[in-house]
């Protein structure tokens, strides 16, 4: 197995726990992908894979339709995605992914939540070329022979696919989702979830205290409303 599964299995047991903080984060990329290619999810790709991905969430369908005609309404106003790079304790690289409709409150709530920590927030391009940036889809295994599917997927950009107990994953390079989403769309093969990642190159053991160091500003960056995902290098030692 590969770096994405081992990060897929360390962060299996760090999801989002609060649904409502999942149907948050889901509602404001319904809203970038309408604003961005329409209400329509036969004609536009990002807004079937948030539809998906909110299935996969047990979102309710009412919730999501309402989601739709909200963001449709052109007095909806926009989201911005804005990526914070910087580290926490103990040499832990950070990147954490928001969507704000306010950068001014964003920044502030970012920047304290590292120096409440004390951690150290840099500048764009400190952090972000520690990690590789990919796109994941989780298909169904009935019928998928992994190793076929893997060879078959390499010409459209997957670099790893495996099976766990969620079903078969797919990993590849950020600018492949396209691609690989037509291709699974076009083989009629069930997409149950898709979105991105970004999986560190180099990754750093912590333990006791130090490790609790870095979880209490991995907590308070999650906690903000804007933020979408918080990436790090720390792995906990065994």
């Amino acid at each position: 197995m590969g770096r994405a599964f081992e990060f897929r299995k360390a962060r299996k047991m760090k999801r989002w726990s609060a649904m409502a903080k999942t149907f948050t984060r889901i509602g404001k990329d319904i809203v970038m992908a309408v604003k961005e290619g329409g209400p329509d999810p036969a004609s536009n790709s990002r807004l079937r894979a948030v539809i998906q991905n909110a299935k996969a969430a047990n979102m309710p369908k009412d919730n999501v339709e309402r989601a739709i005609k909200k963001a449709s309404d052109k007095d909806q106003g926009d989201y911005k995605e804005v990526l914070f790079e910087g580290y926490a304790p103990h040499g832990i690289a950070i990147l954490v992914e928001t969507a704000t409709d306010n950068n001014n409150r964003t920044v502030a709530n970012v920047r304290a939540a590292f120096n409440k920590c004390n951690g150290n927030l840099g500048t764009s391009g400190s952090v972000e070329f520690m990690f590789d940036h990919t796109c994941n889809f989780r298909i169904n295994a009935d019928g998928i022979d992994v190793e076929e599917l893997e060879l078959e997927f390499i010409d459209f950009g997957a670099e790893e696919i495996f099976e766990d107990e969620d079903g078969v994953l797919i990993y590849a390079p950020f600018g492949s989702f396209g691609a690989i989403q037509k291709e699974l769309e076009n083989r009629n093969i069930e997409i149950l979830s898709s979105g991105f990642e970004r999986i560190p190159q180099v990754t750093k053991e912590l333990s006791g205290d130090a490790l609790a160091d870095v979880e209490k500003l991995l907590e308070k960056l999650e906690e903000d409303d804007d933020v979408q995902n918080v990436y790090h290098s720390m792995v906990e030692a065994s």
